[in-house]
């Protein structure tokens, strides 16, 4: 008998509460509902600028931007290899920031929402909604996250790396706003559409890939 996998329904609703929030968000945005908020965060955070947060946040852009994250893949993979002993699952983990990537271009077509023209710190080509690197932060890590979670039983351990990659999340989104290249809703609807994308297509490799993905408790 072909064994059942119960995340999945709760990784589709996952999915869906996403999907509802970005839905949200892009209908303050059309209707001009979100241009409090977004001014309100933009004004907090470039408030703070100073020519060492300046240098921090460019840093976070940078590794989020397509190269350099491309390079830090492969780089992630390496450590799944060697690591976790992955392989098959490589394919997997290229594809979820590749599929993410694809949805921000057909997302950035669909609203065309220009770039704030507020005071910049950073030129960026393209338009503004969603943010694509609060996208390919998300679903990066979070895809790592995923395979390697299996792998490390520790509890400790487990914690340390969802921190890490929550705080690389966070901070590539507000290294977007602080630069002045994206509103504060282009970051959340990001994180949202690659929520969604996220979550659907773990549920559905968690369905089809076999037991092998089982959750393996994790210990003190």
């Amino acid at each position: 008998m072909k064994p059942s996998y119960r995340p999945f329904p709760s990784l589709l609703l996952t999915a869906l509460f996403c999907a509802a929030g970005f839905g949200i968000i892009a209908a303050l945005v059309g209707t001009s509902h979100t241009d409090g908020f977004d001014s309100a965060l933009i004004s907090a955070i470039q408030g703070m600028e100073s020519a060492p947060l300046t240098r921090i946040m460019q840093s976070f852009t940078f590794i989020g931007a397509g190269l350099p994250a491309g390079l830090l893949a492969c780089l992630l993979a390496v450590v799944l290899y060697i690591c976790c002993g992955l392989r098959r699952e490589l394919l997997f983990f290229f594809a979820v920031p590749g599929g993410s990537w694809l949805l921000n271009e057909l997302l950035k077509l669909l609203f065309h929402r220009e770039r704030p023209a507020l005071y910049r710190l950073a030129e960026a080509a393209g338009y503004s909604f969603p943010s694509g690197h609060s996208m390919a932060a998300f679903s990066l890590y979070g895809v790592f996250l995923f395979l390697v979670w299996r792998h490390v039983p520790s509890l400790p351990v487990r914690i340390l790396l969802l921190l890490f990659g929550a705080f690389m999340i966070v901070m590539v989104g507000i290294s977007r706003i602080y630069l002045g290249v994206h509103y504060p809703s282009d970051v959340a609807a990001g994180f949202m559409a690659s929520g969604c994308w996220l979550a659907f297509a773990i549920g559905v490799y968690r369905r089809y890939s076999g037991p092998g993905f089982e959750r393996v408790p994790a210990r003190l």
